[in-house]
């Protein structure tokens, strides 16, 4: 009897496990027409009640019990897609959705769901399609996302003939500016009047005005992360147009019947093309232009595979009178990626990001000249896991390592064939590390979190003289320390925690909480930023800034 009673147990026990059964539905979501991957879109699991969306780059995974359900793919724009499947096994599902073409009398397009900002855990963070930027009146016809981005709440512009936004008292070199995940040290073209954000070759922006996930470190008020265009996969393609100031042409391409695709585009302006029609002699070997150049590519190396190329060279360019007086800035970035998913629930993403900011001044007359150049340059490694536990639970983790170096600058004055003298500032090297992890979990249908943390640690490096001060900032001792050997550490915990209870369908109350902590400072001679200003690290001088 006892046999047969543990038989029995074990029976029900086999049952009940094969009952609770799930399975993963995975894939990635893309464009019909272009085969973009889309961020964001919705995947809904209707008769449970249950869901989730696509990463950055487009991929999605959802854990559902065994049985048979209705799976709906949705996206802002696009036609919905209703999937029947039939769950015995893990399922890959990869769909593309078209765009939506329903004449109404009166259209409402909207960033997203209209109960998302009830739904969702995450706060402060906005959401803009470039579509939708696009769509918002521009200066001499230039659409721009910085622009776009000083006319949300709690964003002020720094003011015409500056670069740089302020998000909710924040400064304006407390903003980490990413694109492609490459870091933009100065966003600005013609003294902050344009972006160096070119909008035909931008696929997605996301700005975080609080409540900022773990996985970003380094700013103290917000994130702007921007995303590139991958490329036309299906067909060539080009676009362009021609503004009162600048002109710009892109042009897309696949690569091996659909396996990849290439984007290259450009801008520049060309006001400084006519002054040589100027009556005064004066204006017509004066120079003033910007022009940027975006290209990204990416391939499929395997359905479980796919590396991603891209980079920004941007400049711009003012001269008086040939070199009389000039003035020039940049920034130039580039981004290597590979995405890998190693089974339907775990996604990872290594890149390698280079990202580098230079400007020069200078001056001529007769034989005397002048220069003066500073750059930053940054050479950084990522790793990034996401793992999607069930429809309730999912982890972020990782680690990023950046090699930072500053030339602060470098003069040089010549004024006559035979003198010469030249300064040099100490180049300053540091490196800075972040490892994070954060989980989102939806503990019921009334209460959700989001929580994270971060560990950072900053490590200035040898090379340059180390100054010692007094209680009165005057310097009394003098240490070089071999190049490239840590002298200084600093670091911190930068602990996140998001929490949202739902109150009814339409209302919700959530609470947030951050510790921010940045090492890279700006030195600037104005309250906004401006080109010629000097990033530099934190030391044994100066601490890093906490939030």
């Amino acid at each position: 009897m006892k046999k047969m009673g543990l038989l029995l147990l074990l029976s029900i026990m086999g049952g009940m496990i094969m009952a609770q059964q799930k399975f993963s539905v995975s894939g990635t979501l893309r464009d019909a027409k272009n085969g973009e991957t889309l961020i964001g879109a919705t995947i809904l699991v209707k008769s449970l009640g249950i869901g989730t969306t696509t990463n950055v780059y487009g991929y999605y995974s959802l854990e559902i019990p065994e049985g048979s359900y209705e799976l709906e793919y949705a996206f802002i724009g696009y036609e919905s897609i209703l999937e029947k499947v039939t769950l015995t096994e893990n399922l890959r599902i990869d769909k593309e959705l078209s765009d939506a073409n329903v004449q109404l009398e009166e259209v409402t397009i909207e960033a997203e769901a209209k109960n998302e900002n009830v739904q969702s855990v995450q706060m402060s963070k906005i959401k803009m399609p470039i579509n939708q930027i696009k769509k918002i009146p521009a200066i001499f016809g230039e659409v721009d996302i910085i622009k776009a981005i000083q006319l949300l709440p709690g964003v002020s512009s720094a003011g015409e003939g500056f670069s740089g936004f302020f998000v909710r008292g924040g400064g304006a070199d407390q903003n980490l500016v990413l694109l492609d995940e490459a870091t933009v040290y100065n966003a600005s073209h013609l003294f902050g009047f344009f972006s160096v954000f070119n909008p035909d070759a931008i696929k997605d922006v996301q700005l975080y005005k609080g409540g900022i996930p773990a996985r970003y470190g380094g700013r103290l008020a917000s994130v702007l992360d921007i995303r590139m265009k991958e490329g036309n996969s299906k067909e060539f393609a080009g676009s362009g147009g021609i503004g009162l100031i600048a002109s710009r042409l892109t042009l897309e391409a696949p690569i091996n019947k659909g396996r990849g695709s290439i984007l290259a585009s450009g801008r520049r302006t060309y006001a400084d093309m006519f002054l040589f029609l100027a009556k005064n002699p004066d204006l017509k070997d004066n120079k003033l232009y910007f022009y940027d150049f975006n290209l990204k590519g990416n391939y499929k190396l395997g359905e479980n595979d796919r590396i991603f190329a891209s980079g920004y060279f941007g400049r711009d360019v003012f001269a008086i009178q040939g070199d009389l007086a000039r003035f020039n800035w940049g920034n130039g970035t580039g981004t290597v990626r590979w995405n890998h998913i190693y089974n339907p629930k775990l996604f990872s993403n290594l890149t390698l990001i280079y990202s580098n900011y230079d400007y020069e001044l200078g001056a001529k007359q007769g034989v005397s000249t002048f220069s003066w150049k500073s750059n930053i340059e940054d050479i950084s490694a990522k790793l990034d896991f996401s793992y999607f536990k069930s429809s309730r639970s999912e982890f972020k983790f990782g680690y990023q390592g950046t090699l930072h170096r500053f030339d602060p600058g470098k003069i040089k004055i010549k004024s006559t064939e035979s003198q010469d003298f030249t300064l040099s500032l100490s180049n300053l090297s540091a490196l800075e590390h972040g490892i994070y992890l954060e989980h989102q979990y939806e503990f019921n249908e009334l209460l959700s979190a989001t929580y994270g943390l971060r560990y950072s640690l900053f490590q200035n490096l040898g090379g340059a003289p180390v100054y010692s001060y007094d209680e009165n900032f005057n310097a009394t001792d003098t240490t070089t320390y071999a190049k490239n050997k840590v002298y200084n550490t600093q670091g911190g915990l930068e602990p996140r925690l998001g929490l949202r209870y739902k109150l009814t369908e339409e209302s919700s109350i959530k609470a947030g909480y951050n510790r921010m902590i940045q090492y890279v400072q700006l030195a600037s001679n104005a309250t906004a930023s401006s080109p010629l200003d000097i990033w530099f690290p934190a030391s044994q001088n100066v601490k890093p800034q906490l939030a």
